[in-house]
């Protein structure tokens, strides 16, 4: 980005990422849920920044991402949207959230309007493509998810797996990515699937496949921002940690611990003072304050009410 101005910074949109698979350039897209990290995550050029539901359990501790609500993802969406400044930031349905046409269109068009989301993703295949239809109809852009799909964990056998690896199932995830994209979608994440699927679903379709888990067959690439940092206990096999942050910020906490309870920190450099002459004053220790009180002094009025 060479603009110099921040008047001359531009928000990505969907015709951008268009332009940048029409030309063969692989797309990155990190998910973030807070202000500084899609504030950084912004500095580094990554294109697409993902709001993922994900946040219920990296994030806020849950058990599984079906608990997150649609108000948890505005908040953490609005954040993430204050702090990137030129990525497309792309916000995720949370579970029930468009389950029909109608609530999708409702509660769509309060990440764009609420929440300065400029995209949403939703998941499921054939299931979902009316739903996807009536959103970009409405002129809502939206990002796909079929594969492993969380927010289906329990129909899919709860365990997380990869998908796709018979007959069946890959003629059925083929005809959820041709219906995603039939119905309007401008992208579709392929979760946890053969890398060979993932290359021939890519080959067919008209629009990009951001892959996690699908091999290098895909145009682009999705992690989670705790999975790339290391920050958590817990690194699946498709992830790649590029820093192992976890340890870090823990031996960090340790030794400003030690410190405190040391007596080391604040030091002289955290630390501010005053004039000594300002403080004795505050206090009453001044040359005047010591006059005045010698002028007061004296024996005990005799009818003083003891």
């Amino acid at each position: 980005m060479s603009a110099t101005g921040s008047d001359a910074i531009r928000r990505l949109t969907i015709s951008d990422v268009a332009m940048m698979h029409a030309e063969g350039r692989r797309i990155a897209m990190l998910t973030a849920y807070d202000f500084p990290t899609a504030q950084i995550i912004d500095e580094a050029g990554v294109p697409l920044i993902l709001v993922g539901d994900s946040l219920g359990q990296v994030a806020l501790g849950y058990d599984s991402t079906v608990r997150v609500t649609m108000e948890e993802m505005l908040h953490h969406t609005r954040a993430v949207a204050r702090g990137a400044r030129r990525a497309l930031v792309i916000g995720d349905l949370p579970f029930l959230s468009y389950s029909t046409s109608a609530a999708a269109i409702e509660n769509a068009g309060r990440f764009l309007r609420d929440a300065g989301a400029g995209a949403v993703k939703v998941e499921g295949g054939v299931r979902t493509a009316r739903v996807v239809e009536a959103m970009t109809s409405a002129g809502i852009p939206v990002m796909g998810h079929i594969g492993w799909t969380p927010q289906s964990e329990g129909s899919l056998g709860g365990k997380v797996k990869v998908q796709g690896r018979t007959r069946d199932q890959a003629r059925s995830l083929l005809a959820d990515a041709h219906a995603i994209a039939q119905a309007g979608a401008f992208a579709i994440v392929l979760e946890l699937m053969p890398e060979q699927l993932a290359a021939a679903i890519t080959a067919r379709l008209p629009i990009p496949t951001i892959g996690i888990g699908a091999g290098t067959g895909c145009s682009g690439q999705v992690q989670v921002i705790t999975d790339l940092l290391g920050m958590g206990d817990f690194i699946p096999r498709h992830a790649r940690p590029y820093a192992r942050l976890r340890g870090t910020i823990r031996d960090a906490a340790m030794a400003y611990a030690a410190d405190v309870a040391a007596g080391t920190f604040p030091g002289p450099e955290q630390s501010s003072r005053m004039e000594d002459g300002v403080l004795d004053a505050v206090l009453g220790r001044s040359r005047e304050d010591r006059a005045e009180a010698g002028m007061s002094s004296g024996p005990i009025p005799l009818d003083r009410d003891l």
